[in-house]
């Protein structure tokens, strides 16, 4: 008579060879998916032509605003435009600019310029309040002149990236940072940040340990019918 004692430890491996592969890929995304992401620290630039914030398109060296428009900055951790949080605040130009009388040759530029969180601050710097201001500007001002004017200094790299604005931050440009963490985010609408939400990369671990179980309860099922076939 055969043994047939060994025979489920043979016959199971040829099966078995596909779950460890399957559960490796799955421990390698959800790896993969918790790793840190990158960011940067960095002003971020913004105009406003109705009621949402939309990123600008060029930069406030090149930007010419018009009069009555507002435009913001922001100073967060993002790794893009599309994950930039906006500036927080009221951005009404009848209000901001309710002060500031016209000008012949002149126009006014309402600016929203939100310091950020401390989380996002560099370390040992604290942002300043957020605040709102209305320059006043020669008709062909940029907005680079428009914030020189009524929020210096103003700091900038060898490639014209702005830095600073009112001197905030003392140090460093545009450098890059894990942003794995939430980074002061608020998550809500209502005064102009991002929504956030759970980050999901890569399969979950219950998705997997799914896999898993119903790989397991194959492979014994095969392994049992090879050994009534014996």
């Amino acid at each position: 008579m055969r043994a047939r004692t060994g025979a489920p430890s043979f016959t199971a491996r040829p099966l078995a060879l596909p779950f460890l592969l399957l559960l490796t890929v799955c421990v390698l995304l959800g790896s993969a998916g918790g790793a840190q992401a990158v960011g940067y620290r960095y002003w971020s630039f913004w105009e406003r032509s109705g009621t949402p914030w939309t990123y600008a398109t060029e930069g406030p060296s090149t930007s010419r605003p018009a009069d009555g428009d507002v435009q913001g900055f922001r100073f967060a951790v993002s790794a893009d435009s599309a994950d930039a949080a906006r500036p927080r605040g009221r951005a009404d130009f009848a209000a901001i600019c309710a002060g500031t009388p016209a000008r012949g040759g002149q126009k006014r530029v309402a600016l929203v310029l939100d310091f950020g969180t401390p989380a996002d601050a560099p370390s040992g710097e604290r942002p300043p309040a957020p605040r709102s201001v209305c320059a006043r500007v020669p008709g062909d001002a940029t907005t680079a002149d428009a914030l020189a004017a009524v929020a210096g200094p103003l700091r900038y790299d060898t490639n014209a990236l702005l830095c600073a604005i009112a001197g905030y931050p003392a140090k460093g440009c545009g450098e890059q940072v894990a942003s794995g963490q939430d980074h002061g985010r608020t998550g809500g609408k209502d005064d102009g940040d991002r929504a956030d939400g759970p980050a999901h990369h890569g399969p979950s671990v219950g998705v997997c340990t799914g896999v898993a179980v119903v790989a397991v309860l194959g492979i014994a099922a095969a392994a049992r019918a090879r050994r009534r076939r014996g």
